[in-house]
């Protein structure tokens, strides 16, 4: 796997493997184009590293992007799409400045029932890996 410059695939206090920067990046920078193979739902065999793209494809990636941690209060966002041709695309982005050694983070979004247990540390820790619009329904449920 080739390495991505400014990136390095740590052991993570988050879980399991983690990417931190090893140099300077500034909100609004792409932080890392993903390198990736396109499938369709039907495909899947693990979706461990499984990018959703649209409901029907998906980006599985193959490097060390993979191992980017999700967190409820992330420094990254993920920009995925189809381009004109129909080939899948996606991006790591920085959503504030990101320091030398500091992990690389972007939120999950997991659906309600794909949603597993949160060990960020973020003090807005959702407790779950699930998508923020989807924790008003989570608490609605757990209530009734």
């Amino acid at each position: 796997m080739p390495q991505i410059e400014g990136l390095r695939v740590i052991r993570s206090s988050i879980h399991g493997y983690g990417v931190i920067a090893t140099r300077a990046h500034r909100a609004g920078d792409v932080v890392a184009n993903v390198d990736g193979v396109q499938l369709r739902l039907e495909e899947i065999v693990d979706d461990e590293y499984c990018l959703w793209v649209n409901d029907d494809l998906y980006f599985d990636m193959v490097d060390q992007t993979r191992y980017i941690n999700h967190c409820c209060d992330p420094n990254c966002e993920v920009e995925a799409d189809v381009d004109d041709a129909g080939v899948v695309w996606a991006r790591i982005v920085a959503l504030r400045d990101i320091a030398p050694g500091e992990e690389v983070t972007y939120d999950y979004g997991f659906s309600l029932e794909h949603a597993i247990p949160c060990r960020c540390g973020a003090p807005a820790c959702r407790g779950l890996i699930i998508d923020a619009d989807l924790v008003p329904a989570m608490a609605a449920a757990n209530d009734g």
